[in-house]
């Protein structure tokens, strides 16, 4: 049977089988363009009769992208068949819906898409629940600091797309009073700023943050990227210089200013380099008032459940896509060592803690510390001495290519090995152990999203207790304890510019 459903904006139609139904494509709000452009979020118009959600929509712009329609602000809904939508919102109770989870797609704030194979929401649906994903704005239309317009655009579509999940996920068997939102990397710190967004309260119960990144950037520093990107195109960064550009002509240019950062060091800083991305949330006052660690300890996110942990060998991925361990030259590890942790004794420290690391070991250890391990450390700590209730978790599985690099887990977290990213780092056909763990993960996750508890013990200070996720899974203290006593007191503030005109 041909499942429809009706939202505040209209009737859709979606598909079904396999046990699931889903409905792709939904748009949560206005297409940003025309008079929009640049513009915080509106609601959808209604529709007429019913409408097909039975393709993805295009993503927003980004580099190596096609946007073929203006709709990239649309929703994605997987929910078990065994637990059918209904065709109005008056005919769901209470007492039937399920928990809903929301996930936020990672892309350094400059791409991705809800849409990407790994993210099918299928498996952790016909585990009892109702998954969502959506698409928000990247890069310039989303984060580029723009005079005249609000910054963090995409947080705001963001918190648009919760908004239409609490108006409308009971029309499709979720429960809006139970709503999970997870993330990996630039979504890891997306959940981290939802939690403590003001806009967003009571709009999210718990949160999962995969990878949290060192991400925000200083207002003066995101004005100066903003105001070369603009350059690039002969205009100024104000929404009546940018406006009426091309999409894709801002997607090339900042694209160019990306490639061109590196003779940027010195306006831009090393640390900001060593993470990557150009763009990111700034502190804004309204949808972030501060950075997420210094939010959630002073409890702004204490009544909402999380759960967040990272690889061991996060900066891995960069390292592959730059040719290599081989590619690591020891003069860039010793500048890392030097240059990123808090103390001097720092590098000494890393070398007898791994006394067997060459070179570039060294800096994959020092770069996923400064990048991902520690923030998100970091994000549980403070997340726990406010009170809130904090799980940590390491994922350890290294059989890949890249061993237990940044995003590896997300195809065993959504149980999509056989995704095509999924069969690249886990193999066709994954072995028994990587389908036990790929089980044992999106159980943890789905009972976590329904009921708080993902089946091992709350992270506190005394015992740090964390899910060590591998071949053999099991519960120990926080295992990266030299790391965590090199960055203990660190803050990760927002990356400033280096220097004024």
């Amino acid at each position: 049977m041909t499942p429809v459903v009706a939202t505040r904006s209209g009737r859709v139609r979606g598909a079904a089988g396999n046990g699931v139904s889903v409905f792709r494509g939904i748009p949560y709000a206005q297409p940003p363009v025309g008079s929009l452009r640049f513009a915080a979020p509106v609601p959808h118009d209604a529709w007429d009769g019913v409408r097909d959600a039975l393709e993805f929509d295009s993503p927003p712009p980004q580099p190596d992208r096609i946007t073929s329609t203006d709709e990239w602000l649309t929703a994605n809904v997987w929910t078990p068949s065994t637990h059918p939508p209904v065709a109005s919102l008056a005919q769901s109770t209470e007492a039937t819906r399920l928990p809903v989870m929301v996930w936020i797609h990672g892309g350094r704030f400059t791409s991705g898409s809800g849409a990407e194979p790994e993210y099918d929401g299928s498996h952790l649906a016909a585990r009892g629940a109702v998954v969502v994903t959506i698409n928000y704005r990247v890069g310039v239309e989303g984060f580029m600091l723009i005079d005249g317009a609000p910054p963090n655009r995409g947080l705001l579509d963001q918190i648009a797309g919760l908004r239409w999940v609490n108006e409308n996920i009971a029309s499709f068997g979720g429960d809006p009073a139970n709503v999970t939102v997870f993330g990996e990397s630039a979504g890891a710190a997306s959940v981290a700023l939802l939690m403590c967004a003001p806009p967003a309260v009571g709009l999210l119960h718990r949160g999962i943050a995969e990878s949290v990144p060192a991400v925000m950037f200083g207002v003066d520093l995101a004005g100066d990227i903003a105001g070369m990107v603009a350059r690039r195109v002969g205009r100024g960064p104000t929404l009546a210089d940018l406006a009426a550009v091309p999409a894709p002509d801002l997607v090339l240019a900042a694209t160019e200013v990306e490639a061109s950062a590196p003779g940027h060091e010195d306006r831009w800083g090393y640390g900001r380099a060593v993470r990557g991305a150009i763009f990111g949330p700034v502190v804004d006052g309204t949808v972030v008032p501060a950075s997420p660690w210094q939010a959630m300890a002073a409890g702004a996110a204490r009544g909402v459940d999380l759960l967040v942990g990272h690889n061991r060998d996060e900066y891995n991925i960069v390292i592959a896509g730059a040719g290599g361990p081989q590619s690591v030259t020891e003069a860039a590890s010793e500048r890392a060592l030097r240059t990123l942790p808090p103390r001097p004794s720092a590098a000494k420290e890393y070398r007898a803690a791994h006394p067997g690391a060459d070179h570039a070991e060294l800096y994959q250890l020092v770069c996923s510390d400064f990048v991902y391990r520690m923030p998100t450390l970091h994000l549980a700590q403070a997340h726990t001495a406010s009170g809130g209730r904090t799980y940590l978790y390491e994922f350890c599985w290294d059989a890949t290519p890249i061993g237990a690099a940044h995003t590896v887990e997300i195809p065993a977290v959504f149980g999509t090995l056989g995704s095509p990213y999924g069969a690249q780092l886990y193999g066709t056909p994954p072995p028994a152990k990587a389908v036990a763990l790929s089980d044992d993960m999106g159980r943890a996750w789905q009972s976590f999203a329904q009921n708080g508890d993902p089946g091992w013990p709350q992270y506190d200070a005394t015992g740090q207790l964390t899910r060590v996720f591998g071949a053999e899974s099991t519960v120990a203290r926080y295992p990266e304890q030299v790391s965590q006593a090199i960055w203990a007191g660190y803050e990760f503030e927002p990356f400033p510019l280096q220097v004024s005109d």
